[in-house]
């Protein structure tokens, strides 16, 4: 008995303790009444940053009260904390308007004085930090253990302009930027429906980076939108500085030369992803936005499809798919050709190569790969160097080498233009990473067809395409809609129906509300 006595005993002081710790901790959490005391608390917290200005004010043509305006330097706009905060409560802001408790100072400070949109409530240091470090302004009164935040954002943020990777001949010209608001409401200006919904949560234990999904409530696949959420609250890491590290944290599988999610910096591209169910991830301090699910096809439409005629873009589809099959399977196929299978080659076109040949010590695999090589060093060349100079020292780069190593025999010229074929095919591919993994797998391709012939390629090839059909993104087939095949979404696949033909969306994206076009066929008026 006395055993059981002894050990409920030790039960209640260790649940005392506890609750008194949580209570510890939420009172040293919580804003002191003392002005002062908070402002040294907040600069011991920032190490006394010269860029956290805090401002002390005497409220009321009086003076007799105390506050402090709080803010980061070049976060918000100091043109407005001077016209709508500073003069308003030094000036404008008169004593007798004011409620004899303090408890209610900041009440009337919120309703009757400052004049800007977004004004919140503050009571603890946690939030304080978020809204300091989201460009918000504080306001904190001397004998109130409460505090005020302003949305007062500013600085310097890149303008909206063109963007540089998906650039379009006919269609919008503007591009996202690196600040999440603006990316939002680009995508706003574009769908104007409050079904439009936006979750906000910041990842990173020491960035804190603004993390957003957008989506269309009642149009958006909600085991994908559950996935998205699911995945992003697993991420635990120090800082999230772009979206790839979003990107690598939560897609679908991580050894694939293949991306899974679709990134994107045309705010047309994610509306129309939208429109089809899809799911955006817009993070702040980047211009690209995630996309989800992705498949294997949609890495080769371009925004243009849409805006161009349906027979015309379609046409560019098929261009682009043998493109991918020319950056891909072009050098290993000149490889095994010439070194295992000559007699597939026409006689006039066997004799030219082997005369190009005569003087060439390395065989074609060799040449192949120091030409790949090459290429991805004049290519990587032209990117890293500046603008004004990256290009003409890749394209004069390409010429000079190319020309000098026909002459100087270390290079046949049919090897010149097959490597010079190739890449001009993967630039024609739209999706910057779906080109960078072709241009990885050509090189295993090189070395298969080199060591194996065709019976090599064949099998890789073969390989691939079971590798791909068992990818998914977001537990969607990869490469659906051709596996499973699903007649109906063939209408924008390879093909690209006129928009009055587009009746439904893609069938395994979104589940619900399929219908999104009742439009007739466009007819001649009745004579």
């Amino acid at each position: 008995m006395q055993l059981f006595k002894s050990f409920f005993k030790k039960a209640e002081k260790d649940y005392k303790s506890l609750v008194t710790d949580n209570k510890e901790e939420t009172i040293k959490n919580s804003l002191y009444s003392s002005l002062e005391q908070n402002i040294e608390l907040i600069n011991e917290a920032l190490g006394e940053s010269d860029d956290v200005i805090i401002r002390k004010v005497k409220v009321g043509q009086e003076g007799n009260i105390s506050s402090g305006i709080i803010y980061i330097d070049g976060l918000v706009d100091t043109q407005q904390i001077n016209e709508f905060i500073i003069e308003t409560l030094m000036f404008d802001f008169h004593n007798d308007a004011l409620h004899t408790s303090k408890s209610d100072l900041l009440g009337s400070i919120k309703d009757s004085a400052v004049a800007v949109g977004s004004i919140k409530d503050l009571e603890d240091y946690e939030n304080l930090y978020s809204s300091l470090f989201s460009g918000h302004v504080i306001i904190l009164i001397d004998g109130v253990t409460k505090g005020l935040t302003i949305g007062i954002s500013g600085g310097n943020d890149r303008s909206v302009t063109e963007p540089t990777q998906e650039s379009v001949v006919r269609g919008p010209k503007e591009g996202f930027t690196e600040t999440l608001r603006t990316n939002t409401a680009l995508i706003r200006r574009k769908i104007n429906s409050p079904d439009l919904w936006i979750e906000t949560k910041k990842i990173g234990r020491v960035t804190q980076t603004p993390v957003s999904i957008m989506y269309i409530n009642g149009i958006v696949n909600e085991k994908v939108l559950k996935e998205v959420r699911e995945r992003l609250s697993q991420i635990k890491i120090d800082g999230i500085l772009e979206s790839n590290y979003i990107e690598e944290s939560i897609q679908d599988k991580t050894f694939s030369p293949f991306p899974t999610m679709y990134n994107t910096e045309r705010p047309d591209v994610v509306s129309a992803g939208l429109l089809e169910g899809r799911v955006a991830i817009l993070v702040n301090g980047t211009p690209f936005v995630l996309l989800v699910p992705s498949l294997f096809i949609e890495f080769f439409h371009a925004a243009e499809d849409h805006y161009e005629r349906w027979d015309f873009s379609t046409l560019i589809r098929f261009l682009r798919i043998i493109c991918f099959f020319i950056a891909l399977l072009a050098p290993s196929f000149f490889v095994a050709i010439t070194t295992y299978h000559q007699e597939m080659i026409p006689t006039p076109l066997l004799i030219s190569l082997a005369s190009q040949r005569e003087g060439v010590p390395f065989p074609a695999f060799v040449e192949a790969i120091l030409m790949e090589v090459t290429f991805e060093i004049l290519r990587e060349g032209g990117i890293r160097m500046p603008k004004s100079v990256g290009q003409a020292i890749s394209i004069v780069g390409t010429l000079v080498i190319g020309t000098a190593a026909v002459e100087a025999g270390f290079i046949s010229a049919a090897m010149i233009i097959v490597v010079a074929i190739t890449a001009i095919a993967s630039f024609v591919i739209p999706a910057h990473n779906m080109s960078i993994s072709i241009r990885m797998l050509r090189f295993l391709f090189m070395g298969l067809a080199a060591s194996f012939g065709l019976f090599g390629i064949t099998a890789a090839f073969i390989a691939l395409i079971l590798h791909l059909c068992s990818l998914r993104s977001f537990g969607i087939p990869y490469m659906s809609p051709f596996g499973p095949f699903f007649l109906q979404d063939q209408k924008d696949s390879l093909l690209r129906f006129p928009h009055w033909g587009l009746k439904t969306r893609p069938g395994l994206i979104s589940e619900q509300n399929v219908k999104r076009n009742q439009s007739p066929s466009p007819k001649p008026p009745d004579k």
